[in-house]
C-alpha cells in the first residue's frame, strides 16, 4: 500500500553535517520523494507539531529543540517520501526515539544522543502511523509543494492575496 510520511532532520543533525549520510540511508529504501525543503521552525509551528506532548515536563526543552535553539541551527530539513509501506521502511530505518535504545546500525543509534538534560537529540522525526503523517504533512506542506496528490484539496480565491516574489 502506497502511503506518505514526514521526515525532518532535526537541527542537530544539520548541524553535524549529517544530511548527506541521513539521505543515503533512507534511499535503502527505495522510495520516492516528493517534496523537500528547509524550514525555519517557529515556536507555533514546533508546539503544534509537538502537541501530543503537551503534559509532558520536557516539553519546553523539545520545543527549544526543534527551533534549533540547542545547536544555532535555526531550522530543519522537511521532507516526504512516498510509497510502498513508507513509514514502516523509515521507521525501520530510524531506529527506536531513544537513541541509547536504537539499534546500533540505525540512524538514532548511529548519530543520536541524550543530552544531561534528558531531551532526546535523536537526528530525525519519521511520523508514526497514517494519520499522524496526514497530520504533520498538512502542518509542514502546502499543496503546492508536493509533487503528488497526497490527499483531497480545494481551490480558493483570494481577494486580496500579497505574496512575496522575486525583485
Amino acid at each position: 500500500m502506497d502511503q506518505a510520511v514526514l521526515i525532518l532532520i532535526k537541527p542537530d543533525g544539520l548541524k553535524k553535517s549529517l544530511t548527506g549520510n541521513i539521505l543515503t540511508r533512507l534511499s535503502e529504501t527505495k522510495l520516492e520523494i516528493v517534496a523537500a525543503k528547509m524550514v525555519r521552525v517557529t515556536q507555533n509551528l514546533a508546539e503544534e507539531h509537538y502537541k501530543h506532548l503537551k503534559d509532558k515536563p520536557f516539553f519546553n526543552e523539545i520545543i527549544k529543540y526543534l527551533q534549533g535553539e540547542l545547536h544555532d541551527r535555526k531550522k530543519v530539513m522537511a521532507l516526504i517520501y512516498w510509497g510502498n509501506e513508507a513509514i514502516k521502511k523509515c521507521r525501520d530505518l530510524a531506529g527506536s526515539t531513544n537513541p541509547e535504545e536504537a539499534e546500533s546500525t540505525s540512524i538514532r543509534g548511529s548519530y543520536g544522543r541524550i543530552t544531561t538534560s534528558g531531551v532526546y537529540e535523536n537526528v530525525v522525526h519519521v511520523s508514526s502511523n497514517d494519520s499522524e503523517a496526514e497530520r504533520e504533512i498538512k502542518l509542514w506542506f502546502s499543496p503546492e509543494e508536493i509533487i503528488v496528490d497526497l490527499y483531497a484539496t480545494q481551490d480558493i480565491v483570494h481577494k486580496e492575496f500579497k505574496a512575496r516574489s522575486w525583485a
